[in-house]
This record gives C-alpha cells, sequence and structure tokens, in this order.
C-alpha cells in the first residue's frame, strides 16, 4: 500500500509521514521531493524552476515508487504537495494504473493556520533570530507565495481524501489517517516535550536552503 499525503506547503505532511512511520512497523518513507531538488540543482540557477514540470521527475518518481510497492512488504509513505490535475494524473494516477493500493489524502487547513506554520518552520524561526533580520529563507519565501494556490486547488473533488488540520495534532492527523487505510499504529506513548523535539529535529533535517 501507497500513502500519499497531499497538502499545502506548511500543511503539516512531512511530520504526519514521520510520525505514520514512526508508530507503523516496515513502513517506509519514500520522498518525492529529494529527485526534485536533485534535478533542479543539475540545470543552472538561472533554468532552476518547478521541478515538477520537468518530465524526468514525474517519471522517475513513478517508476521508484512502483519499484519499491514491488519489492517493499511494508506500507510505502509519500509526502508530497501535488496541485496540477495533469501532474496528479501521471504520478498518482499512473500508480494506481500500475495495480497499486494508493490511499491518497490531502492535509487541509485555514490561510491563517497554514501561513502561521510556515512562518514557525524550525530553521526559518532560527535563521530570524540569529540574524535579527524580519526576511526569510527563499524556499520558505516562495512556498508562503504558494499558499493561496495550494488551498484552492486542492480543495477539488479529485484531491479527497480532505482531512482539515486546523484543530488537530500531529499524532492524531496520523491516527484518522490509519483508521481510513485500515491500518493499526502502534500506541502514541510519547509525552508533550519529546513529540516537540522529535518533530523540530524532523523540521530542521527537511528545510530546503535552495
Amino acid at each position: 500500500m501507497l500513502l500519499w499525503i497531499n497538502g499545502p506547503f506548511g500543511g503539516g505532511k512531512t511530520q504526519t509521514a514521520h510520525e505514520i512511520a514512526r508508530r507503523l512497523p516496515g513502513s517506509v518513507i519514500c520522498d518525492p521531493e529529494l529527485p526534485g531538488f536533485g534535478l533542479n540543482r543539475m540545470l543552472p540557477t538561472g533554468l532552476r524552476g518547478d521541478f515538477q514540470d520537468l518530465a524526468a521527475w514525474r517519471q522517475g518518481v513513478v517508476e521508484v515508487l512502483d519499484l519499491t510497492l514491488a519489492k517493499h512488504e511494508g506500507v510505502v509513505i509519500a509526502p508530497m504537495t501535488v496541485t496540477d490535475s495533469g501532474y496528479f494524473a501521471e504520478t498518482v494516477g499512473r500508480l494506481r494504473d500500475l495495480g497499486h493500493d494508493v490511499r491518497h489524502f490531502t492535509l487541509l487547513a485555514r490561510r491563517e493556520t497554514v501561513v502561521k506554520r510556515l512562518r514557525e518552520r524550525g530553521l526559518g524561526r532560527a535563521v530570524r533570530f540569529v540574524t535579527g533580520r524580519k526576511s526569510v529563507p527563499g524556499q520558505e519565501s516562495w512556498a508562503l507565495r504558494q499558499v493561496d494556490h495550494c488551498l484552492e486547488r486542492l480543495r477539488e473533488p479529485e484531491f479527497a481524501e480532505h482531512l482539515w488540520t486546523d484543530d488537530s495534532t500531529v499524532p492524531k492527523t496520523a491516527d484518522r489517517i490509519a483508521v481510513l487505510a485500515g491500518l493499526k499504529l502502534r500506541p502514541n506513548t510519547e509525552g508533550a516535550l519529546r513529540t516537540r523535539m522529535r518533530q523540530v529535529g524532523v523540521g530542521v533535517r527537511h528545510i530546503r536552503l535552495d
């Protein structure tokens, strides 16, 4: 089974994916963002754009996830924002056409919630604290500019199942996905402080500086 976790930037996809992986034995995270950034880094700076526009990214993601789903016995988790209908068909749709059990979930929240999460993300906040500047890193700034587009597109029926997360914690969102997918997670026995520290670590490891 593939759990594709969609949602706006800052919507909690990565944190939710890691929460599920932590509590679901045998599961593995395959992050489609990684080959995207790799492809962008191959290009001269002036030619870099949205890596999803590259057919190589869409085809490569399908190829790698197809291989992983065929060879790995556990659940595969892919946290990735996709708002373009055509690209969605070429990735999620194509994997379904190949016969895989793909469960797609979109995490949504009010605009003010998403913006707040983006502004509070690990390294962005740390950079502002250390430098004393109010500006945000390039990737965070780019993500902020995409908020309205993402929220508008991802509300469409084609991107269901929709889960609203404004008043939900990451562990509770993971629990909801597991129930809907028919999976059983191990109980969440972490305290609030340990959970917060682990989530900060996940956030810092996933900061992109280019």
